[in-house]
């Protein structure tokens, strides 16, 4: 049951919306908007845990992963991008090798990490056949790791370049060894918005195309926005909206990330960045208007460990992996981790501290390990061990 149902102080069109959600009814483009305008963090905390828990209950789940960046060099100059160096200035950045991409995965080789995720610059070298050759080379070098890679980005660019169409060129990534695509590279979709912050990559449509292929052919993708700069809430709710739709065709994206604006060293840094609540507000709105998605997650690396913990009562049922300081895209950017990585411990105790299930996943998902119950020898040397302080789960204080 939602308390808000039965508040006094909750208005006439707030109840509206808390009645749709407690009969599982899809809420209005128009409804989306005016919980960003008008929604009390607490209700919105309601409804999102609502949905959350009739969903997955208590389950919060992470995965063991790593982060392989080819390259921090690109032909795109996007304003929100403190990650990418200009081919001018090249000599700042980063361009792997094959090889030394392999190298870098065989690093993982005597731990139990289940995925890869690739995402990087977007260069001519790295081409159609470079990334199926990697694949490929991931795939005889260690079957098992799940290779989840490329945003709709890289791959519009390298089908053009290849001159192949989505549809080919997706079937041939599979071939290869691609198991499932990230969600980055979405921005913002709305042309007025996309246009000033990421001109020059792919558009809306030819994002969503591409992720429509790789459903087409049965697997899976996530999904991301980028929120709290230049944006209005009409063109965010724009962004879920066909979102929405998109799953509403295919059902291929399991996924959704909200990935919050950080604004250090990058051509936006003029603009404040969002403060705790806007972001749990934006995650528990997510929740509310992505009714046919089923897992919502929180970057524990670009928002703290601390803000992290407290999305778990705002919709929020998945804190990514333990990362293990792979990845610089977003500490380059001044996120609050530095150095993003937990171990699988620190992880499950994060989870513990705020009343939920912590579950190892693999990327589709899938059960690993019931952290419920594990003790970790760590802690049984430190009977009173706490990691963080414990929050009410339920919101209602």
């Amino acid at each position: 049951m939602i308390a808000a149902l039965s508040d006094p102080k909750i208005s006439p069109e707030m109840k509206a919306i808390a009645q749709k959600v407690a009969s599982g009814q899809r809420i209005t483009f128009e409804e989306g908007v005016l919980l960003f305008e008008e929604g009390e963090i607490g209700f919105l905390g309601s409804l999102a845990n609502f949905i959350r828990e009739k969903k997955h209950g208590d389950k919060t789940y992470f995965n063991r992963n790593f982060h392989l960046e080819p390259t921090n060099v690109c032909l795109y100059t996007c304003t929100f991008c403190s990650y990418s160096r200009l081919i001018k200035k090249r000599e700042e950045g980063w361009e792997y090798t094959l090889e030394e991409m392999m190298d870098l995965i065989k690093k993982y080789d005597d731990q139990p990490v289940t995925e890869v995720h690739i995402v990087g610059g977007v260069l001519p070298q790295y081409n159609l056949e470079f990334y199926t050759n990697l694949f490929k080379a991931i795939k005889m070098h260690r079957p098992e790791l799940h290779v989840k890679a490329l945003t709709p980005v890289e791959y519009h660019y390298i089908f053009k370049k290849a001159k192949v169409s989505y549809a080919e060129g997706m079937k041939l990534m599979l071939e290869a060894g691609l198991d499932s695509m990230p969600g980055g590279g979405a921005e913002i979709f709305h042309p007025e918005i996309r246009d000033q912050i990421a001109g020059g990559k792919c558009n809306a449509d030819q994002w969503l195309s591409i992720h429509e292929e790789w459903h087409r052919l049965g697997q899976r993708s996530n999904a991301t926005m980028l929120y709290g700069h230049i944006e209005s809430y009409a063109h965010r709710i724009d962004h879920l909206d066909r979102l929405r739709n998109l799953q509403d065709k295919t059902g291929g994206f399991q996924t959704f990330i909200p990935l919050k604006f950080r604004n250090k060293n990058n051509q936006m840094s003029h603009i404040s960045e969002t403060n705790m609540l806007d972001d749990l507000k934006m995650y528990a709105i997510s929740r509310i208007y992505l009714d046919n998605f089923d897992h919502l997650k929180a970057y524990w690396p670009m928002i703290s460990r601390e803000v992290a913990q407290l999305s778990l009562a705002f919709g929020v049922n998945d804190i990514d992996g333990t990362i293990d300081d792979t990845t610089k895209i977003y500490t380059m950017a001044g996120a609050e981790e530095q150095s993003p990585a937990m171990n699988t411990r620190e992880l499950v105790n994060l989870i513990r501290h705020v009343g939920r299930q912590p579950l190892e996943r693999d990327t589709l998902y899938n059960i690993i390990t019931d952290y419920t119950e594990h003790v970790f020898e760590e802690d049984k040397k430190f009977k009173g061990y706490v990691s963080l302080p414990v929050i009410n789960k339920k919101n209602e204080s």
